[in-house]
């Protein structure tokens, strides 16, 4: 490799549609490439990961619900005891948070807290926060569905983002047992079906990606008070004749580290939309949008080197990376990896 510097990743995906579990990759930092170095089908439809040192956590999004921990110091990932239940049905997200591990359970409409012991393993539920309400679109928002949960940048408070009620929950977690509370609730325009949220670098904003309707909700956010507050709503696919002749559906968001970009996947049109932000983040703007590589991109991530997009193309079932021009923002795509059902990409 020349002394390109080799990083690490991992890939999740649908084990029911033919994925092969969970992924371990090798990333050439320089020209962006993939390489599998093994997997672990071990866990049901390990659809979203999250990366703590050297250990890898998995949903198992199933109707039973569960959360998987991985060593990951080989070539391969290796369980670390049985999938610990989550206590809530179809966990589509999880995020660690300081000793536990929190999982968005979207069915049930609840976060599920987990303890996680000094070895990185996963103790039973500790505490559960669940979502209520419902929304205008009777097939998608008869419940809530929540779909994310991520700590803010201060560390402070955890964000809950709920397609099913058109709200983010900003809550808490109890000091000694991790259980979380609520704190307050941000309702969104009824019926856009927020998924996704990404703040910016400075942690003066977010950006909630909707799902239900192609647009993204830029948001203040106050981290003294955890306080999220809309600003303004932007479509993050193009308008007039260049617009998608179906349905358009966003999966995620990223915010690239200098602030000046964000990135979103949308499933159906199949692109990657490029959205420039103003100065002090307080706005976004659609200034491109160029094909995912592939078919229903699940997931979008930047990679390492903050040079490459990785877009999880679910349908296609592939992995495509893409160079990022730095003064543009445009990702122009530089190299694709086989894997069927692919659902989520993580580096560290």
């Amino acid at each position: 490799m020349g002394g390109t510097r080799i990083g690490r990743g991992f890939v999740g995906s649908f084990t029911s549609a033919g994925g092969r579990g969970v992924v371990a990759v090798e990333v050439e930092e320089g020209s962006g490439a993939l390489t599998v170095t093994g997997a672990s089908d071990d866990v049901a439809d390990p659809s979203f990961l999250a990366l703590d040192g050297d250990v890898l956590y998995a949903v198992s999004e199933t109707d039973a619900g569960a959360v998987a921990a991985f060593d990951v110091t080989g070539p391969a990932p290796r369980p670390l005891g049985a999938p610990v239940p989550v206590d809530g049905a179809g966990p589509t997200h999880l995020a660690v948070v300081g000793g536990h591990v929190l999982t968005a359970n979207y069915t049930s409409g609840s976060v599920s807290c987990l303890p996680r012991a000094a070895d990185g393993t996963l103790r039973p539920v500790a505490g559960q926060l669940r979502h209520e309400g419902s929304g205008p679109v009777a097939d998608r928002q008869g419940g809530p569905h929540a779909h994310q949960v991520l700590p803010d940048p201060s560390g402070r408070w955890v964000l809950a983002v709920d397609l099913g009620t058109d709200s983010v929950t900003i809550g808490v977690l109890d000091p000694v047992t991790g259980a979380p509370t609520p704190h307050g609730i941000t309702a969104l325009r009824p019926g856009t079906g927020p998924r996704h949220l990404a703040f910016h670098p400075a942690g003066t904003h977010a950006y909630v990606l909707n799902e239900l309707e192609p647009t993204l909700t830029v948001c203040r956010w106050d981290a003294e008070a955890g306080v999220l507050t809309p600003l303004g709503e932007t479509a993050v696919v193009p308008e007039g004749p260049a617009a998608p002749t179906g349905p358009a559906y966003p999966s995620e968001v990223v915010a690239a580290p200098d602030g000046r970009f964000l990135w979103a996947a949308v499933r159906g049109a199949d692109t990657l939309a490029v959205l420039a932000l103003e100065e002090d983040g307080a706005g976004a703007r659609l200034v491109a949008s160029v094909p995912c590589g592939g078919h229903w991109p699940r997931d979008l991530t930047l990679g390492p080197s903050g040079r490459h997009l990785y877009a999880a193309n679910e349908r296609s079932g592939d992995v495509t990376w893409f160079t990022v021009d730095a003064e543009t923002g445009v990702p122009s795509r530089a190299g694709s990896l086989p894997l069927p059902a692919a659902s989520c990409v993580v580096f560290g």
